[in-house]
């Protein structure tokens, strides 16, 4: 399993992307700007799309890969979410208001259909195997355990402090890399908190929870605070685990 990273940050500016992650040549983990950057005939690729929670920074290209490649391909994209995400996504985006409802146009072969997924519950795509883990943040939202059998990626998503997650981190047998959001740097601590995103201490005690080795990478940073977040994140870790930035085009093998 190939996993790269299309966008990683907390905003745009200077070439910055937010989130999304491409698996292999057909799975999207969110589709925010970063989606932008593939080209039509990979966008075309695109059969599954795995949504964490709908804010605009991890949904803002699903609307326009649809209506781009839609036409190009013989069957719908299929996105997979708990039930409140998709319900705001009919409610408030694919709502003929903000944008057509793709799942009932074209009439004889709509460009979307949603599947709805429940917490914990693996869903296989071939070899592959990819599981919603639950997410504490201001919207209904999940993390997302990758797994291609011989090794497991986990994604956070947005989320403040979330023991369960670590709880179900600590059960991976296979798990060797870690993307945990830190968003805000110490100073804007109580905007962390009021938004359920983590800042470095908040951080420290969510590793604090993690039992087992992986490489830790660091995702979400706000715009031009990225260095000193990480710093305060050096400053606060623990021996047991040394975050490191994500990076845009990042690759993981799995």
């Amino acid at each position: 399993m190939k996993v790269t990273i299309l966008g990683c940050s907390g905003g745009i500016g200077g070439g910055r992307h937010t989130t999304a992650l491409l698996v292999d040549d057909d799975i999207l983990i969110d589709a925010g700007s970063g989606a932008t950057k593939l080209s039509l005939e990979q966008l075309a690729a695109i059969d599954h799309v795995f949504i964490t929670h709908t804010h605009l920074d991890h949904i803002l290209a699903l609307p326009l890969m649809l209506d781009s490649v839609g036409a190009m391909r013989d069957r719908p994209v299929t996105v997979y979410a708990i039930d409140s995400v998709i319900e705001i996504l009919r409610q408030d985006i694919f709502n003929w208001r903000i944008w057509p409802d793709f799942t009932e146009v074209p009439e004889e072969r709509p460009y979307l259909r949603y599947q709805a997924i429940e917490v914990y519950e693996p869903i296989r795509l071939g070899k592959r195997s990819i599981t919603a883990l639950p997410a504490s943040h201001t919207v209904p939202a999940v993390g997302y355990q990758l797994d291609s059998g011989a090794a497991s990626l986990v994604f956070s998503g947005d989320t403040g402090p979330n023991p369960a997650l670590w709880d179900w981190l600590n059960h991976i047998e296979n798990l060797r890399v870690v993307i945990v959001e830190t968003a805000f740097p110490q100073d804007e601590h109580g905007i962390a908190e009021a938004s359920k995103h983590l800042s470095p201490k908040l951080l420290a005690v969510e590793l604090a929870q993690l039992k087992r080795s992986a490489e830790v990478y660091i995702t979400h940073l706000k715009p031009g605070r990225e260095q000193t977040i990480m710093e305060e994140i050096a400053q606060h870790a623990s021996n047991d685990h040394q975050p490191r930035v994500l990076e845009e085009g990042r690759v993981f093998w799995l």
